[in-house]
């Protein structure tokens, strides 16, 4: 049994910049907040894994900030977390976040190939389901293994938890998995949890190294439209990332942590 698990953000579809940042910031001036994130400081902020927590971590840089909030930051960052998914949600729905070149392509190569197929995302259920039935649709959704996201485990990526729990739910063991990530938190969480995985660059990572992937590549292509190799193992088939191209992967060695 052979598991190809996705990271949602970044890599379902390109869902910072135009989706949950902007989700974001329409939630601080609904809640009469005194600030607002620009594109650089979220990108700052993505080294901290879940909405929640990045909220939070930007709230103790500013002390000035927690003391102007309504209510204890424990409590308050739940009704900002649960506001900003359902903006969230309405773009995703309203079709302004389009799937990423070559993903339901590769789904449903590997799928009819009887491979596993699951998402692990430490973004909000609700959020991570939005994006996978616009991107391969309520059919495709149904054939999936399963979807590990949100609050699900403990520790948020860079830990492997996530990856971990999937693998546990797909029961496939981590020499015979295929991770597809598109930041370096993302990627470090591959990397411990001990299973090979390829980078797709995003609008927020493109500039980012991951000496330990097995392969950088810009998307994960179309016909007619290859995806190229930034660097690692090629193995792109005709420009795109197949099924072979899965197989060659699991061939290669699984980067040390």
């Amino acid at each position: 049994m052979k598991a190809l698990i996705f990271d949602c953000d970044g890599v379902l579809a390109d869902t910072e910049l135009d989706g949950h940042l902007v989700a974001f910031n329409e939630t601080f001036e609904h809640f009469g907040l005194p600030f607002r994130w620009s594109k650089e400081k979220y990108d700052e902020l993505l080294a901290v894994g879940g909405g929640k927590e990045r909220f939070i971590a930007f709230v103790k840089e500013n002390p000035d900030y927690e003391k102007a909030l309504p209510e204890p930051l424990e409590d308050f960052v739940l009704k900002v977390h649960a506001e900003k998914s359902k903006r969230y949600i309405d773009r995703v729905e309203a079709g302004l976040l389009p799937g990423r070149p070559g993903v339901a392509r590769i789904i449903n190569e590997a799928l009819d190939a009887g491979w596993q197929v699951a998402v692990a995302s430490t973004s909000a259920v609700a959020s991570v389901e939005a994006v996978i039935r616009t991107v391969i649709g309520e059919e495709g959704r149904q054939r999936l293994a399963g979807v590990w996201a949100g609050d699900m485990v403990p520790k948020k990526k860079p830990a492997p938890d996530i990856y971990l729990e999937a693998m546990k739910g797909v029961n496939v063991e981590p020499e015979n998995v295929v991770v597809v990530e598109d930041s370096n938190t993302g990627a470090k969480a591959a990397a411990a949890a001990n299973v090979r995985y390829l980078v797709t660059l995003s609008t927020f990572t493109v500039n980012e190294e991951f000496p330990k992937a097995t392969t950088v590549v810009s998307n994960l292509g179309e016909p007619g439209e290859p995806a190229t190799i930034r660097e690692g193992a090629d193995v792109l088939q005709d420009g795109m990332i197949t099924v072979e191209s899965l197989d060659e992967i699991l061939s290669l060695p699984i980067p040390s942590e």
